[in-house]
């Protein structure tokens, strides 16, 4: 069940996204995880408190963000097996909720609509909306790199990833991968307030995002093989000899790949909180003026690549499906 839910999942998410007047109504898992991350910081994370005991609180944190959401995610699981065909159909719709396929694309796609139509300026403000980094400290190109790097990166994370889990442990495992993420981008920053307590977070999060990441890269280089003017066998290289130089040990796979695919030089030193990041670049000796026309190619390697996300795991159920009826004979 875990497969088809993960399959039928990405195919819901890919159609309808997460409705506007849905996430008004009640929110959304993250938002819901976010507040019991929020309020185990509060609790647990005291300036006054040494490293090593910020440490083991940011353990026990870990914990619970991993086994609350996790053991709801088992219950309905369990719930909607013995509920099948129609638990399968709900499953679905819940797993869907763990994938961001169609919103990842719309935030992209509004960084190359606001360059070409309203320049720095507007591209500026609606690149701060996916990236961390200091947009005022971006011209028109870093701008253009920025989108690329958020797309390749959180197509592993937002996407790949949860996908990935929820084949291998069904809700329980999407939902629980989906806590340690989260967690990662609220706690797992190397600043005074959260070197001890995120650690733990920071840790897991690079741990269990290594095969999504690897997967991420191998599709954006097969999509170069289908999308003209991208450029397959420079993906593959310089995936090859860039993405273990990146100072994250996931995020330089896709980012690799893609930069040599469209040609480009990604990632480099970068501004955050108004401190240099000193970072290796992706596709060194590439391009580094990045276009929205760039952007435009970006994307469409990224949606050949998750289609064939989904392909992948439509054949995987099509291969459970076949044994399940071949054992029961």
């Amino acid at each position: 069940m875990s497969i088809l839910i993960a399959f039928l999942s990405l195919a819901v998410e890919r159609t309808l996204g997460y409705p506007d007047w849905l996430f008004n109504a009640i929110g959304h898992p993250v938002t819901w995880i976010g507040r019991l991350i929020s309020f185990l910081d509060r609790r647990l994370n005291r300036a006054t408190d040494s490293d090593e005991l910020r440490r083991r609180r940011g353990v026990q944190a870990l914990l619970v963000i991993l086994l609350a959401p996790g053991l709801i995610g088992l219950a309905l699981h369990v719930l909607l097996w013995t509920m099948f065909p129609t638990g399968l159909v709900i499953a679905a719709i819940l797993g869907s909720s763990l994938l961001s396929q169609k919103s990842l694309a719309e935030h992209v796609e509004d960084v190359a609509d606001a360059l070409e139509t309203g320049g720095l300026t507007l591209g500026r403000i609606a690149v701060s909306r996916i990236v961390g980094r200091d947009p005022e400290k971006l011209d028109k190109a870093g701008v253009a790199r920025a989108a690329i790097e958020s797309l390749a990166e959180n197509f592993s994370d937002g996407i790949v990833a949860p996908a990935f889990w929820t084949g291998i442990g069904g809700l329980a495992g999407g939902v629980a991968y989906k806590a340690a993420n989260t967690a990662d981008s609220m706690i797992g920053h190397r600043t005074p307030q959260y070197e001890a307590f995120g650690r733990a977070a920071a840790r897991f999060d690079d741990l269990i995002n290594l095969p999504a990441s690897r997967l991420t890269g191998m599709l954006i280089v097969l999509a170069a093989f289908l999308v003209p003017g991208a450029d397959p066998r420079d993906a593959w290289q310089v995936m090859r000899r860039d993405a273990r130089k990146h100072r994250s040990p996931n995020a330089g796979w896709p980012e690799a790949a893609m930069a040599g695919a469209l040609g480009l030089s990604l990632a480099g030193p970068r501004s955050y909180g108004g401190e240099i990041v000193e970072d290796a670049f992706m596709g060194e000796g590439g391009r580094r003026e990045a276009e929205s026309t760039d952007i435009r190619q970006a994307l469409k390697l990224y949606r050949v690549a998750d289609w064939l996300l989904i392909g992948l795991f439509a054949v995987l159920s099509a291969i459970v499906i076949y044994l399940t009826i071949l054992m029961r004979g």
